[in-house]
């Protein structure tokens, strides 16, 4: 049986980790901007209802799908035949021993695995590979530095994660995001994310020096929330693009999903909007680690919006084979960035791509899609 750090709760979720909640509640409310600005209807209200508490002692459910990212030259029969897991297996631990397997397969590099709950009441497999010659992304050097943040931050960042974990099992996870930072609908933890703000300009110094130094990671994970909350958010933007090559994976998810409110909030719209480099997150379309394909790919929602044609071309350009096979996922959820991502990069007007997506008509326009993206 796998260990709560073993197990990544994202979008679809119908058991709600208490490690980390505000990673899921995030997810909910990036659905949920995406309901306001007309792109996902009913269907994804829907979900938003499904969402239970987590018992006591989880259970982890069978393998419901298996998909695959990173294949180039490499077929997924291969990978298949030397993954020997398959779709309603049981998992009674961590597949080391085959991603062990995988990266062995002549011509790859690396493998890794995520295991993420959940589509229809079971487990999602997602099979990462990096072929040989494939380029890297290289993250920063683990920092070693002594610093650390200050007891009543840390004690607020272990308040905010029960806050929003009850405000979820409440079914009461709306946020307000207008402000470039989230503040929850729930008066509690609403109450918890305003001490954040006043953190931020307390210690703004501070979070910087932990962000960048300290070697505790999940003290940079949290300065990485917190310092979202800053008044200027353009201050801090160099801060949250640096820590997207951080080496530790929560370091990267926070900061990267802490963009994604800034890119996706009220103020993009006034005339002076909070400017984020998009290249770091296209970039990131093509990391191994199934975590920062799928924040990014969020995050680029908004960045794209405006649909610049310098951004759009170097979609195509760099990150075109990962957006293909991430809008090709089984779960709808996980596909849907990447599926808009194609679209938009393709041309296609929003209102095409949306009427693709209700009529579940995914297969032929991803085909059109990628034939008018090669042709631009």
């Amino acid at each position: 049986m796998f260990s709560p750090s073993e197990w990544r709760f994202e979008t679809k979720t119908e058991i709600i980790s208490k490690r980390r909640p505000a990673i899921q509640t995030r997810r909910i409310a990036t659905l949920a901007w995406l309901i306001n600005n007309k792109v996902l209807i009913m269907s994804w209200l829907i979900f938003l209802a499904l969402l239970l508490p987590a018992p006591q002692d989880p259970q982890y459910p069978p393998v419901g799908i298996i998909d695959f990212y990173g294949l180039r030259s490499i077929s997924e029969r291969q990978v298949r035949e030397s993954l020997q897991i398959k779709e309603g297996d049981s998992l009674s631990g961590p597949p080391k021993e085959a991603e062990r397997k995988l990266g062995s397969l002549p011509g790859v590099a690396e493998a890794r695995f995520r295991l993420v709950c959940c589509d229809v009441g079971k487990a999602i497999l997602y099979v990462g590979i990096r072929e040989k010659g494939a380029p890297s992304i290289q993250f920063h050097p683990a920092p070693q530095g002594k610093v650390r943040l200050p007891q009543d931050v840390v004690q607020a960042g272990e308040d905010y994660q029960k806050a929003v974990s009850d405000a979820v099992i409440k079914g009461n996870a709306g946020e307000d995001d207008s402000q470039g930072h989230a503040l929850f609908n729930d008066p509690a933890a609403r109450a918890v994310q305003e001490r954040l703000i006043k953190f931020a300009a307390r210690d703004l110094n501070l979070l910087r020096n932990v962000l960048r130094h300290s070697a505790d990671a999940e003290h940079r994970a949290l300065a990485a929330e917190v310092i979202a909350y800053t008044a200027n958010k353009q201050a801090v933007v160099n801060d949250l693009v640096e820590a997207m090559r951080d080496p530790a994976g929560d370091v990267r998810n926070n900061a990267t999903r802490a963009l994604a409110v800034m890119a996706g909030s009220a103020r993009q719209t006034t005339r002076h909007p909070i400017k984020i480099p998009v290249r770091p997150f296209i970039e990131m379309l093509n990391s191994i680690e199934w975590s920062d394909r799928n924040k990014s790919s969020f995050a680029l929602l908004g960045l794209t919006e405006k649909r610049d044609p310098a951004i759009l071309s170097e979609l195509r350009q760099k990150a075109l084979p990962s957006l293909i096979e991430m809008a090709r996922w089984k779960s709808s959820g996980h596909a849907l960035p990447s599926f808009f991502l194609l679209g938009r990069a393709a041309g296609f007007r929003e209102d095409e791509i949306n009427a693709a997506w209700e009529r579940g008509d995914r297969a032929s326009f991803i085909e059109t899609a990628v034939k008018r993206a090669n042709v631009k």
